[in-house]
């Protein structure tokens, strides 16, 4: 049996009053995969950085292995670097490299080699910095800078800062969030590397295909709460979604009924996503769900940037309810009654420092007739958008980053539902969203659609575009390579479609 190397028992933290890990356990050996499940706001990311020391933790015992007396310690990790020196490291969703700086500088930070003089010895950097590249199999210039890094390639260099520190535990946090689907085979291949070397993955994701293929054992938490801690072989897909949501999860949340597509709300002609790629054209029916798949680069976000007005339309023309529109900027799709939810909700879709109440209303100020604020017809809005899409929040004045990944997006959904529009584009409405929340969206865009709301829904995920579509449009380097009918949505033809194919 595996050696257990961290050890954490009755672990308790409180944010503002309000518990967010209530006695929690884990205990990690050498060489394993160890996945870390729940709902957003469970309190995995919670405990990782407890014991990788950016949190300190409130109540409860923190063990080490001390590799001279074989023996667990019990250990005080107040600081990331305390962290790092134990041996305990951690890669976040969001990375945390230094864009204007070289690759060599990010991993060696603060630790940089310096000559007698104490000048900086840039070649003893660059050697160093090689050595830790070849680790994770990066062949790169260690003198590049990291914004000319691709995603994937940003992720293997935070990887190899955390090896620098001879890592024994190394935490992944939904490393595969913005990956493309081969970035994130290198990476599964760069887990089993490092387990093989005796390293322990802790690998948080909310992606189940991603747990099953990688991880040796699964532990889940609910509610800041220990639920248990299963070896993979002895779990099912259905058993881990009810340890993680306290429930049975239909597999079917929706019946799909035919769209009625007589009444086109949306006529898309002759539009060049890229310079060089064939021009696009599609329509969009009223209460359809029309779903957009294709591979990083693919052009699907490219084209919601033009439909939204961000970015100029060139050749083409867009036509609204038989009306043919020129959309210029984002006010001028606004008041032709389109809505973006994009795929950065940090980023692009809130406001993280102000409250909920505020984020649903900024867009909504606007449309206002009077220059004073009807303070209980504001409130009402709030409300009812609060019961209507089930957000699950202390109260209105809350800061929204403070909520989870799937109550902060339906707040974005919520801000756009304010401004009435007629169609609502929705890219990558469910990344970093546990499963549970996942089938709220699921469930709140298929009533939207019911309610007569025409819906464009990107997705890099076959199985959710599948699910959650009326018909399906592929593209593949800036082109539509395929349209395809329920009937003909097949994983098969999805994907081949993605590459460049055409279907079975």
């Amino acid at each position: 049996m595996a050696q257990t190397i961290v050890q954490m028992e009755g672990i308790s933290k409180y944010f503002a009053g309000i518990k967010a890990l209530d006695g929690v356990q884990i205990d990690l050996k050498r060489g394993e995969v160890h996945a870390l499940m729940g709902e957003n706001g469970a309190g995995k990311s919670t405990l990782m950085k407890i014991m990788t020391g950016v949190y300190i933790r409130d109540e409860g015992i923190m063990r080490i292995l001390n590799d001279v007396s074989g023996q667990l310690e019990e250990v005080e990790v107040k600081t990331p670097l305390k962290g790092q020196r134990l041996g305990l490291s951690m890669v976040f969703q969001e990375l945390n490299l230094l864009e204007n700086m070289s690759v060599a500088e990010n991993i060696f930070l603060g630790r940089e080699p310096v000559k007698p003089d104490y000048r900086l010895d840039r070649k003893r950097l660059r050697e160093m910095a090689a050595r830790e590249l070849e680790k994770v199999k990066l062949d790169i210039d260690p003198d590049t800078p990291i914004s000319e890094l691709s995603t994937g390639q940003k992720q293997c260099v935070e990887i190899a800062k955390a090896l620098s520190f001879e890592a024994r535990v190394v935490v992944f946090d939904e490393p595969t969030a913005s990956l493309s689907e081969r970035e994130s085979q290198t990476l599964f291949e760069l887990v089993r590397e490092l387990k093989s070397r005796g390293i322990c993955i802790v690998y948080i994701s909310h992606r189940m295909e991603e747990v099953f293929e990688l991880a040796d054992r699964i532990t889940v938490f609910r509610n800041g709460q220990y639920i248990g801690t299963i070896p993979n072989e002895n779990i099912t897909e259905q058993s881990l979604i009810k340890m993680m949501i306290g429930r049975e999860l239909s597999r079917n949340f929706h019946s799909v009924a035919p769209v009625d597509r007589g009444e086109r709300v949306l006529s898309v002609r002759n539009v060049k996503v890229f310079p060089k790629s064939a021009p696009v054209s599609f329509d969009l029916h009223k209460g359809e769900i029309l779903g957009f798949f294709g591979l990083v680069g693919a052009g699907r976000t490219e084209l919601t940037r033009i439909l939204f007005g961000i970015d100029p339309i060139g050749e083409g023309t867009l036509t609204i309810h038989g009306q043919r529109r020129t959309i210029k900027s984002p006010r001028d799709a606004i008041n032709s009654g389109i809505g973006l939810v994009p795929e950065d909700r940090k980023g692009l879709g809130l406001i993280l420092g102000m409250s909920i109440k505020d984020n649903m209303l900024i867009s909504k100020l606007g449309q206002l007739k009077s220059a004073i604020l009807n303070t209980s017809e504001l409130k009402d809005i709030t409300s009812g958008y609060k019961k209507g899409l089930g957000i699950v929040m202390r109260d209105e004045g809350q800061p929204v980053k403070d909520l989870s990944g799937g109550n902060q997006q339906k707040v974005v959904i919520a801000k756009w539902l304010a401004m009435t529009p007629d169609i609502l584009i929705m890219d990558e409405p469910t990344r970093g969203i546990d499963v549970g929340s996942k089938r709220e969206i699921y469930n709140l865009i298929r009533r939207l659609a019911d309610e007569g709301k025409s819906i464009i829904m990107i997705s890099s995920e076959v199985t959710e575009i599948i699910q959650i579509s009326d018909r399906i449009i592929v593209m593949h380097e800036g082109e539509i390579s395929a349209e395809l009918d329920m009937e003909q949505a097949t994983k098969n033809n999805i994907v081949q479609a993605a590459f460049g194919g055409t279907k079975e």
